[in-house]
């Protein structure tokens, strides 16, 4: 029996994992909210229309990257 448990504390909680991946989901929509906001806001500021689109891609590139920095961190 003691074996057992020894075995269960090597392999990584099922809890710990679903809230990694939550954080990830965060952490992408986050970097696309913020970037939709500073967009909006330098838009509204200069009088265009088009730096908010540049902005929600910008807060798409950095959310991914992010993602995959600690999709490859977690891996190790």
């Amino acid at each position: 029996m003691a074996e057992r448990d020894d075995d269960n504390r090597n392999e990584p909680r099922t809890s710990s994992l679903i809230g990694k991946a939550f954080e990830l989901g965060m952490i992408t929509a986050a970097s696309i909210i913020v970037g939709l906001l500073a967009g909006a806001a330098l838009d509204r500021w200069l009088h265009t229309q088009w730096i908010t689109l540049v902005g929600v891609l910008v807060g798409v590139v950095a959310g991914f990257i992010e993602m995959i920095r600690r999709a490859l961190a977690m891996s190790k």
